[in-house]
């Protein structure tokens, strides 16, 4: 049997090395756009751009590892085509060539996301979408003190970009549409602790505020943050379900008996929330990579693992667990110290009928089982 894995990221070198950790010993092949190792994100955006690690870090394996467990690494082609009937793919060189057709048994489609772009700042200058290795090396680079950087956007890439760039001394401008940011992710109550923080560190948060042209023209280095769209063009054009992502069952099966997907891309319906959810997070690409591998080779095994994320920012540590639906919560308990700028801890649990939908911890390590735990419980 031949298993073909569509994409270069963290969720397909994952569901490799789980194919051949449950010993798997057919022939398997990944295909990788990039002409990189399969790499992580978070580190890009983190660890790397505050300059404690090296781009290698993002690594999942290094190159013996592929060869070592029979794992054809593909890089630099493209998937251009599926046919789920004759069970081929096409695919050519990234840069442009011809396609060559190749057979596959089972397939998971890992093609991860893209950045949303924001055609202002496209028009305006060459700005920064953090999506890969390029970009952070691009970025890393002109983080020095007194370079003026102008970020579009206050969510999770935006906040850490922002981070990273008072970190190595940058003047940071930060602009933001909604109220405060990360507000439709946390709701006001916690919102507003981010908002303090990065003031209490010296950003120009400008909230309720979109970005101008005089504003992008006076920046050294522009980086956009608005959030991205899943890579569904092959799913689409092979005539699997799509809808804000490839349609997913508990299994991580698409509407084709044979074609998986995971990651980005896979809108899930979930078993224990009940209802559909797609998630962009490092955990998800891991935990949804384990259980693919499982089932490409025969198992059915549902996954019902709660959505986990988590950031860095300035001494800042967050933990989030769980999910609030579409009816949202009817409040948020918060417990703790709250002065995170100051080095406060606290746990923060958003509530719905008296269950925990979701709880976060802030630099309060020891409760991390604790808030995992309590998701899904009455408080």
């Amino acid at each position: 049997m031949t298993i073909a894995i569509v994409g270069g990221g963290l969720a397909a070198a994952t569901a490799a090395t789980e194919l051949r950790a449950q010993g798997y010993d057919g022939d398997m092949v990944i295909y990788a756009a990039e002409d990189h190792l399969p790499y992580e994100r978070p580190p890009l955006s983190k660890a790397v751009l505050l300059g404690d690690e090296e781009v290698a870090s993002a690594q999942v394996h290094d190159a013996d590892w592929y060869a070592e467990n029979r794992v054809r690494l593909q890089r630099g082609v493209k998937v251009v085509s599926i046919d789920p009937v004759a069970h081929t793919l096409r695919a050519e060189p990234a840069g442009g060539g011809e396609s060559v057709e190749h057979p596959y048994d089972k397939l998971l489609l890992a093609t991860g996301s893209a950045a949303r772009h924001f055609p202002l700042a496209d028009r305006a200058a060459d700005p920064l979408y953090l999506r890969t290795i390029e970009d952070s090396t691009r970025l890393r680079a002109a983080l020095r003190p007194g370079a003026k950087i102008v970020i579009v956007g206050a969510g999770w890439i935006g906040l850490e970009v922002a981070s990273a760039a008072r970190h190595h001394g940058a003047d940071v401008t930060v602009y933001e549409v909604s109220d405060l940011p990360l507000v439709n992710v946390l709701g006001p109550e916690v919102a507003q602790l981010f908002a303090d923080l990065h003031r209490a560190h010296g950003v120009d948060l400008r909230l309720n505020t979109p970005v101008d042209e005089a504003a992008l023209a006076a920046a050294d280095v522009i980086v956009v943050g608005i959030g991205a769209i899943p890579s569904t063009e092959l799913a689409e054009a092979a005539g699997l379900d799509v809808d804000n992502g490839v349609l997913v069952d508990e299994t991580l099966r698409t509407s084709d008996p044979d074609i998986y997907a995971i990651g980005d891309i896979a809108s899930q319906w979930h078993p224990v929330l009940g209802r559909r959810i797609r998630v962009e997070h490092w955990d998800t690409a891991i935990e949804q990579g384990k259980v693919a591998a499982y089932n490409l080779v025969g198992g059915h095994e549902q996954y019902a693992h709660l959505p986990y994320f988590f950031t860095d920012q300035y001494d800042l540590g967050m933990e989030y667990f769980g999910s609030v639906g579409p009816e949202g919560y009817d409040r948020v308990d918060v417990e703790g110290d709250t002065h995170v700028a100051n080095g406060g801890a606290f746990r923060a649990y958003w509530m719905k009928d008296g269950i925990v939908q979701a709880a976060m911890h802030a630099n309060d390590w020891d409760a991390s089982d604790a808030v995992r735990d309590s998701v899904g419980t009455v408080r």
